[in-house]
């Protein structure tokens, strides 16, 4: 096949379709398919020559409205001497380009964009579910309306969790159009070596863009009951320069590290690096990160939201907790922090789930023959 991928996040953006695409792109390209990759980018100028792909990098700055233009005719334009889409991200975008260049449309959702735009741009303090139920202002309401109309023209949704497929079902895409295949991670590697200075007690981690649902504020306010521990923090996002003020003001700010943006390499060393990985959401699809936890081979702690519990089993490869419950989430990574058997045996079974649950060969499998499927079989996907 040949294969048109947008994506909203490509390297050296972090998340989980910044981990995502490069290796799934290059394991389809491995089987003889060709693949061309539509970003947004930062700097479009970067080279993409270590992939074995083509890589159109698209400003990211500017008038969305021109951007969005643009982004359409060139995704039009690979798409045209591709046989099908396969939308990563940018989805209005690449709905549009499949009517123009006639292609049918593959449609992965890793979350809910409508609801994370909605609250990124201030339209509604709803969270997840009560946003699918509540009647939201008239831009939110739009935003929900350019949701369905764009899996309204997909041939196929692809989700990474059943949480996720539960989700999509009630936007009204029929399961007989939905297939879930769940993400994957390389297994233990070597990263790039993280530059942390020296710190005689314990280091957490969290990976995560800084928005509202991630959490972060609460995992600052754990340093002040955690005072032989710091946190390093990797990610960007519109809430930095409020949580390093937060730091700041607690007293706790030198032992809180932004560490920004950094590459897939330079994550892995991080996480390598720290005794606990935490991960705060309110909110998950299937978090791509606690993979790369376990492949760091970091004992993680996560909140019970989503997609989360069908990656980490509480007690047996992490350590599960009650979303909101501050006192509970302490308690969790102080036991941890203190308890080293237990933080062994966790790792070792998240190895092991990613070696007997997510592994890369039948995710590559299971997405090629969702993909030939799209395309021999066309059709609508919603009812």
């Amino acid at each position: 096949m040949r294969i048109c991928l947008p994506t909203g996040i490509f390297p050296p953006d972090i998340g989980g379709p910044a981990s995502y695409v490069p290796q799934i792109a290059t394991r389809l390209q491995e089987r003889g398919h060709w693949l061309e990759v539509i970003t947004l980018a930062d700097r479009p100028a970067e080279t993409s020559a270590s992939y074995p792909f083509v890589v159109h990098r698209i400003r990211r700055a500017g008038m969305r409205v021109v951007r969005m233009a643009k982004t359409v005719v060139e995704i039009a334009a690979v798409a045209r001497r591709s046989d099908l889409i396969f939308a990563n991200g940018l989805f209005l975008e690449a709905a549009l380009a499949a009517q123009f260049a006639r292609r049918p449309l593959v449609v992965k959702i890793v979350g809910d964009w409508a609801w994370e735009r909605a609250v990124n741009w201030g339209l509604s303090r709803d969270g997840l579910e009560e946003f699918q139920a509540r009647r939201q202002g008239l831009r939110a309401e739009l935003l929900k309306f350019l949701r369905s109309q764009v899996l309204g023209k997909a041939a196929l949704v692809i989700v990474p969790s059943h949480y996720l497929g539960e989700l999509v079902r009630r936007w009204g895409v029929v399961p007989t159009r939905m297939v879930c295949v769940y993400n994957a991670s390389d297994g233990p590697g070597a990263g790039r070596a993280c530059s942390l200075p020296e710190f005689q007690g314990a280091t957490l981690c969290t990976v995560a863009r800084l928005v509202p649902w991630k959490g972060i504020g609460l995992l600052i306010r754990l340093l002040e009951d955690l005072p032989r521990s710091r946190l390093v923090i990797i990610g960007e996002g519109p809430l930095r320069s409020s949580l390093e003020k937060q730091a700041r003001d607690m007293g706790v700010g030198s032992r809180v590290i932004f560490m920004g943006r950094l590459d897939p390499s330079e994550v892995a060393g991080c996480l390598a690096a720290a005794d606990l990985f935490v991960l705060n959401s309110t909110y998950e699809g299937l978090p791509h990160v606690v993979l790369e936890a376990f492949a760091a081979g970091v004992p993680v702690v996560a909140t019970a939201v989503g997609g989360v519990p069908e990656v980490v089993e509480h007690g047996q490869n992490g350590w599960l907790v009650t979303p909101g419950q501050d006192a509970a989430l302490r308690e969790a990574v102080q036991r941890l922090i203190a308890d080293i058997p237990l933080r062994r045996k966790l790792i070792e079974g998240g190895r092991r789930t990613l070696v007997e649950k997510f592994a890369w060969p039948p995710l590559v499998t299971e997405t090629e023959e969702a993909l030939t499927r799209a395309l021999h079989a066309g059709g609508l996907a919603r009812e």
